[in-house]
């Protein structure tokens, strides 16, 4: 069984400013190894598109001129990758060792109340998507969480509540 690629699917999907910064990630690699560039190219249409559907992926690799499969090992290895619609703003929590000895379970907790979700899940209104992550290598700085693509440390559920009040 083979596959139909189209390599310009990626141009029906995205805007043309989005494929002139896909356009710099490729430039940075020799034209032998485009699929250096899949992490940029997937970030970039992730950004554009909310996630990535397997549409998505299909159409980054096709441009990519890399197997698809490719992409999706890339897109399902890392959690900074959506693969469902999400909100709005996305809140990745770190529950891991350093973030669960410095008091994520409160954060979560608080989180999980404050925003009437758990895990994995979307306010009513689309504004917030709540993850659990495994690290984000803030451990100095724990409890953590990642909202959109800003860092945030030393968290407090006071700290919590003005960083949300924040967000529009």
């Amino acid at each position: 069984m083979t596959t139909q690629t189209n390599p310009n699917k990626l141009k029906e999907l995205l805007p043309a400013s989005a494929i002139a910064e896909i356009e710099v990630w490729l430039a940075k690699y020799p034209p032998d190894r485009r699929r250096s560039a899949v992490m940029g190219a997937l970030t970039i249409a992730q950004d554009h598109l909310n996630h990535l559907s397997t549409e998505t992926m299909d159409a980054v690799a096709d441009y990519l001129g890399i197997p698809r499969i490719a992409a999706y090992e890339v897109a399902t290895f890392y959690s900074m990758y959506q693969l469902q619609p999400v909100g709005k703003h996305v809140i990745n929590v770190c529950t891991n060792v350093s973030c669960m000895l410095r008091g994520s379970d409160q954060i979560v907790g608080h989180l999980q109340k404050k925003l009437g979700i758990g895990f994995k899940q979307t306010t009513q209104d689309g504004k917030f998507t709540l993850r659990e992550v495994e690290c984000l290598a803030a451990c100095g700085g724990a409890p953590c969480c990642l909202i959109d693509k800003t860092y945030h440390e030393n968290l407090t559920p006071e700290k919590v509540d003005q960083i949300l009040a924040k967000l529009d």
